[in-house]
């Protein structure tokens, strides 16, 4: 059996080193000298005989053994918080972590979020993040849900769908395809459209999409985010394609493109995640939500 002497000690030190992977700035948080840091975490990994930490170049990455016991720490680290909390009040204190994307909160999340801070039933701390940084964060253990459009399904975490959306055309109610209820790729031909930034998997998809249907476009404006995007539209940049719940207000319409495939929402958590109720409880709230949207 290992022994893991000052435990408790150890592992929060590592943890905040996780969080950093930068002895001076975890050593700063911790107010400890970083000398004194670098031996806990050498003892740490001597315990447990496995390297936690590799160089790369200038930076410092976690090895898969690090990540485990980083992801063990933290937990460690708000299950006892968390304890002593309940025990001196009687009451939760640690908050249920959501890392989720601006469209996700702004179309899919908002009314739960609500319900969920109007009634009181759970101390509820917001994380904004794109779709690799949600997963990483509920890795990590930093986010205990997490929901975004996923393409491929982590094998170590469990995703559950939450709901299917069209992907849709957003115009002007006065643009000539506002007028179409099943416009098509070909119709974009010589459009000006308004697309995320390069890299960006909406925008990588968009274009094989419009490659693949010879369809002959170019960039109005790169914008972050369906809130921006929508607003460019709105002032008449340009058009865009979008995900379904994009609500296109008074002054866009929305019209699905049947060529593009669906995007599925799906809520993602680290199992044994619901063995804290509240974590299954928020889960359960936006999955009925979007089941009646």
């Amino acid at each position: 059996m290992i022994d893991l002497g000052g435990s408790t000690d150890a592992l929060r030190s590592f943890a905040v080193f996780a969080d950093h992977l930068n002895f001076t700035r975890a050593a700063a948080e911790l107010h400890i000298s970083q000398p004194a840091l670098h031996v806990k975490v050498r003892k740490l990994a001597q315990t447990l005989d496995r390297p936690l930490y590799r160089r790369e170049g200038r930076h410092l990455v976690l090895t898969a053994d690090g990540e485990a016991v980083a992801r063990f720490a933290r937990d460690h680290d708000e299950r006892l918080a968390g304890f002593l909390a309940e025990l001196r009040t009687g009451q939760a204190q640690r908050p249920v972590v959501l890392a989720a994307g601006q469209g996700a909160y702004l179309y899919l999340l908002g009314d739960v979020v609500r319900a969920v801070l109007g009634d009181g039933s759970c101390r509820l701390r917001l994380v904004n993040c794109d779709r690799a940084q949600m997963v990483g964060a509920v890795r990590a253990g930093r986010a205990h849900l997490g929901v975004a459009v996923l393409d491929v399904l982590p094998d170590d975490l469990i995703a559950v769908p939450l709901a299917t959306y069209p992907q849709a055309l957003l115009a002007p109610r006065d643009h000539p395809l506002s007028r179409r209820r099943r416009p098509a790729l070909a119709d974009l031909d010589g459009a000006q459209l308004v697309v995320p930034p390069p890299q960006r998997p909406h925008r990588v998809a968009l274009e094989r999409a419009l490659r693949a249907a010879d369809v002959r476009w170019s960039v109005a404006v790169e914008a972050e985010g369906w809130a921006l995007t929508r607003h460019f539209v709105s002032l008449g940049v340009g058009l865009a394609v979008v995900n379904g719940c994009v609500d296109p207000g008074d002054h866009l319409v929305s019209r699905p493109l049947a060529e593009l495939p669906t995007v599925t929402y799906h809520a993602v958590y680290r199992p044994g995640a619901l063995d804290d109720p509240r974590v299954g409880q928020l889960l359960a709230r936006i999955r009925d939500r979007l089941a009646v949207s």
